[in-house]
């Protein structure tokens, strides 16, 4: 029985097996790549585009939006700060916007800690959805393990990605530091001679530059 509150960043009531979504979606690839897969609700005002359960939603970040500049930064630090959310960040990676993607990337994953996930269409980003949406009803949530092993299930695609942008990494190395060092904070806070032991001396000191130096 919750209702929105009036920033609509907090709960939405999401029947199990529907997404909540964005009117400002109706009639576009996105919505209609989902259509007949899963049920979509419409409603107007929401800030996330999407809300796959009453605790977790996505914010949809278009080629567009990139291009444009950072006006879309201020939809992800208002759920963000909501602490009622759990926000997930899919991003239109093309070759039109992925110049402004390490921006992006080093915003919502260092500055605000957030779950980044790029796609290169909307009919990749319809599929991604699904399945977030069947990670989010597959086990019970008052299980606490099983929480924990679908929030790294969640991460996983979006970490790899991720720490393969680091300068120097790649997707050799990616794998092997997320052995070691399983989330952005826990690298992020590692130090050189650390690091050293997994990638070894010149490319740890990118990586520890990369979330040292002063943005």
């Amino acid at each position: 029985m919750e209702k929105k509150p009036p920033d609509d960043t907090g709960p939405v009531h999401v029947p199990l097996g529907h997404i909540v979504a964005n009117e400002k979606w109706r009639g576009s690839q996105l919505a209609q790549e989902m259509q007949g897969k899963i049920k979509l609700i419409f409603e107007d005002g929401l800030i996330p585009d999407f809300y796959l359960s009453n605790r977790c939603c996505v914010l949809y970040v278009t080629e567009a939006d990139l291009v444009a500049g950072n006006g879309y930064r201020k939809r992800l630090v208002r759920v963000r700060n909501s602490g009622n959310l759990q926000g997930i960040v899919v991003v239109e990676k093309t070759r039109m916007s992925e110049q402004y993607f390490p921006a992006l990337q080093k915003f919502t994953v260092l500055d605000l800690g957030m779950v980044l996930l790029p796609v290169a269409s909307q009919m990749e980003a319809s599929c991604l959805v699904i399945q977030l949406v069947q990670e989010q009803t597959k086990e019970p949530s008052k299980n606490p393990l099983l929480r924990k092993k679908r929030a790294l299930l969640l991460s996983e695609p979006s970490l790899l990605r991720t720490v393969q942008q680091i300068p120097g990494v790649g997707k050799v190395k990616a794998p092997l530091l997320l052995q070691k060092f399983p989330s952005i904070q826990q690298l992020s806070n590692a130090s050189i001679q650390e690091l050293e032991q997994v990638v070894g001396q010149a490319v740890a000191k990118q990586i520890h530059a990369f979330f040292t130096q002063p943005r």
